[in-house]
């Protein structure tokens, strides 16, 4: 045996294509790749800072309140 040989990497890719299904397989794949670069760097002993998130969305604005009449 010599390791992992392309028709393996295939078929292992085949398998999880059918058990996961197309829309849910970028998200196993995303997944996995945190994990193991989680791994990785627990071992090494540093630590990532991950990148800020942008806002999805902005707080509402208040109501503009009308302006009380003026004593003349």
């Amino acid at each position: 045996m010599d390791g992992i040989t392309p028709a393996h990497l295939i078929l292992v890719l085949v398998i999880a294509l059918l058990v996961l299904g197309p829309g849910k397989l970028p998200e196993a794949g995303a997944a996995l790749g945190k994990s193991l670069r989680e791994f990785r760097d627990a071992m090494s002993g540093t630590e990532r800072t991950p990148p800020p998130t942008p806002p999805t969305s902005l707080p509402p604005s208040p109501p503009a309140s009308p302006e009380p009449p003026q004593a003349s």
